[in-house]
């Protein structure tokens, strides 16, 4: 007979395959006494010489990278601390890089983590990522990868994701619903597939409640307070400025209200503001933000928990999966109704 493989083993026993993989890993959701019966059958069958080592080499080490835009974002951080507990859970490290929100950098990253063999890897995508050839090339390497938040659709990988087109959707019908008519929106990187899909929500909202989209009022920027405030210059300058703007984000949201503050207008009087993401920042400026709230923390945990299922088996073949994770619209202070 030829040399044992896992599922060889996993006959002999009367236990799945994905058991005797985590067993001969000493994962601890395994018993002590089936850990015991696993390892007994690889020497017995010379499993562990050849093939357990090369188990060993997939799984490449105990640490899982991590690349995000930006670790002073709250919301990234917060999904770090996500997926920093799933990993702890189950014996991993991690090892956090941040883009800085360029693809040179996420590049860099990618390759360096690569490079250190980590287990696997989680990543939301840069502002500037439009072209993937280094996540092509994990996967090719067949390094277990999972986007979260900001991902490439065409990538075929595990994703977490919120619906960004049902949340901007509710944004800008709430923003409707309190006598706003003049709605402007001021999104991020344009080619990036969560700005079009908060766009696609901003513009169907608009019109399936009999408003036109107007283009003037669609602005592209970044992902910071800078950028909020040169898009604050930019609405300023216009002839006839919106009365509502639906923000990528609440860094940008809290650019755009320090900006039209110092312009002197009134917050939500002269023009209201709904952000995304809920940092605590949005609760403390006065009025306070409306603004989607994300579940962060859940995105990490979920993130952290697709992947390590990847390692948990012995299938290269393991099907990707997209989760979709709830929003809520936070209603404050800065879209109060019209007139209130």
């Amino acid at each position: 007979m030829g040399q044992f493989t896992i599922k060889d083993l996993a006959r002999k026993l009367s236990i799945s395959p994905s058991t005797v993989s985590r067993a001969l890993r000493d994962h601890p959701d395994i018993s002590k006494e089936t850990k015991r019966r696993v390892v007994e059958a690889a020497e017995k069958y010379h499993y562990q010489p050849n093939q357990l080592a090369q188990s060993l080499q997939k799984r490449r080490s105990s640490t899982i990278g991590v690349i995000v835009p930006e670790i002073r974002h709250h919301f990234f951080s917060t999904v770090i601390s996500g997926i920093e507990e799933v990993a702890y859970e189950h014996g991993y490290t991690i090892m956090v890089c941040q883009s800085n929100e360029t693809i040179e950098r996420e590049i860099i990253n990618t390759q360096a983590l690569v490079a250190n063999r980590v287990a696997g890897l989680l990543i939301a995508i840069s502002s500037e990522t439009t072209r993937f050839e280094h996540l092509e090339s994990v996967i090719r390497r067949s390094v277990p990868l999972v986007q979260f938040d900001r991902v490439v659709e065409e990538l075929d990988t595990s994703k977490v994701v919120v619906d960004d087109y049902k949340a901007a959707y509710e944004a800008v019908e709430h923003l409707i619903q309190a006598g706003y008519r003049r709605i402007g929106h001021m999104a991020g990187q344009d080619g990036i597939a969560l700005n079009h899909h908060r766009f696609l929500g901003y513009r169907d909202a608009l019109r399936d409640h009999g408003l036109e989209y107007d283009s003037r009022w669609h602005l592209h920027g970044g992902y910071r307070e800078d950028d909020g405030r040169v898009g604050a210059a930019k609405f300023l300058a216009m002839d006839e400025m919106p009365d509502a703007i639906l923000a990528i984000n609440d860094p940008v949201a809290v650019g755009l209200f320090s900006e039209f503050k110092k312009a002197g207008l009134r917050i939500p009087h002269d023009i209201a503001l709904v952000g995304f993401s809920d940092t605590p920042a949005a609760a403390l400026i006065d009025p306070p933000l409306t603004t989607v709230y994300q579940p962060a923390f859940e995105m990490g945990q979920t993130a952290a928990s697709l992947l390590l299922k990847q390692f948990d088996t012995d299938d290269d073949m393991i099907a990707p999966e997209k989760v979709t994770l709830a929003t809520k619209l936070l209603v404050r202070g800065s879209s109060r109704p019209k007139g209130a």
